[in-house]
């Protein structure tokens, strides 16, 4: 009879962003340590459809009072998604990333971190990789963006925080796990914003605190400062902006394994150097994420590794370093909302 982890490890990769499995068992050694066989046999229940405890109590023959404990416990543990409405709790499956993975922020273990960074390579590969649309795409920083060029509002985040009503921010899970095994670097950890009904699950999960827009903007600026790359949801209207660098976060670090990141990569500019005003100080290539920039008599921008973030821009200090849009045709339109994102995702591994 097939192991209950083994099931849930398969439900899991039923869902859109994937869970594929390893020859190492990997994958199921992490869920072991997240779910016990009661938490794991209900998830196997859940859909990404958000429902009342009535309707999956009616649907999985349980009693509800028991079961409303038992999701509760489950949402409260980061196993799985908790949004309310009209003082109703709706509850629905997490997907491991984006998801369960980030919601264990506050329940970090040495084990758990070797675990997942062992799993994540896999997940990239075979999840990430074999999919045409991503969970993520990169904005450009503002400073980075010439005079005159137009500029959408999904690909600013200025404009992105400032449309927001609900706004918590978080420490980014990626620099706190790596520091927890001794890694790492220094760049700011409450960097990772929420929006919506994920930022009301943070705020309700003790993940994360309450801010506005005000706030949001000055921990964006100093999130640039550092060098971080913003990373928002792959959505017009996304649930998230995260702050990322190349020796931390789970994308990025794996992205820089490649030899063409940029093609892997949603984005829709690029870095380009003039010749004449580079001096060859080589502060672009400190600022640089994905390992893009090589520098000899001037700084060379390689386009299969730029994901045009522009944050080489920012430092260049005789601003010999530009960001230049793709041309129309090649620009990328993110789709509306996170249920499209999630529908083509799952169209594009034959899942429906």
């Amino acid at each position: 009879m097939t192991d209950v982890y083994q099931k849930l490890a398969n439900h899991l990769n039923s869902l859109p962003a994937g869970f594929p499995g390893t020859d190492s068992g990997v994958e199921l050694r992490i869920l072991k340590r997240l779910f016990t066989a009661e938490e794991a046999d209900l998830a196997m229940t859940l859909t990404m459809m958000p429902e009342p405890v009535a309707a999956i109590a009616a649907r999985t023959g349980r009693e509800a009072g028991k079961l409303a404990e038992i999701l509760e416990s489950m949402a409260r543990k980061g196993l799985i998604f908790r949004i309310t409405k009209k003082d109703l709790n709706l509850y629905s499956a997490a997907q491991f990333v984006v998801g369960i993975w980030e919601y264990h922020l506050n329940r970090l273990d040495e084990g758990l971190v070797r675990d997942v960074n062992e799993y994540m390579p896999t997940l990239l590969k075979k999840g990430w990789l074999n999919v045409k649309t991503k969970q993520l795409r990169v904005v450009p920083v503002s400073k980075s963006i010439a005079a005159g060029m137009a500029v959408t509002p999904y690909e600013a985040a200025e404009a992105i925080i400032n449309s927001q009503s609900k706004i918590v921010v978080a420490n980014c899970i990626c620099r706190k796990e790596q520091q927890l095994v001794g890694k790492g670097c220094d760049k700011p950890q409450e960097v990772c914003l929420i929006f919506g009904g994920g930022a009301n699950y943070y705020e309700q999960n003790g993940l994360g605190r309450s801010i506005n827009q005000a706030e949001a903007l000055q921990i964006l600026k100093a999130g640039v400062d550092a060098g971080l790359v913003l990373q928002p949801g792959n959505q017009q209207k996304p649930m998230n902006i995260c702050m990322c660098c190349g020796c931390c976060c789970g994308i990025l670090k794996n992205l820089k394994t490649l030899e063409k990141p940029a093609q892997v990569v949603h984005t829709n500019y690029y870095a380009q150097v003039n010749e004449e005003l580079c001096t060859a100080c080589e502060a672009c290539v400190a600022r640089c994420q994905m390992d893009a920039i090589t520098v000899d008599a001037a700084a060379r921008v390689n386009p299969d590794r730029c994901i045009g973030c522009g944050l080489c821009v920012t430092d260049c200090p005789t601003e010999a370093i530009l960001l230049k849009q793709k041309p129309v045709e090649r620009q990328y339109l993110p789709p509306k909302n996170v249920i499209e994102t999630y529908m083509k995702i799952a169209q594009e591994r034959g899942l429906i």
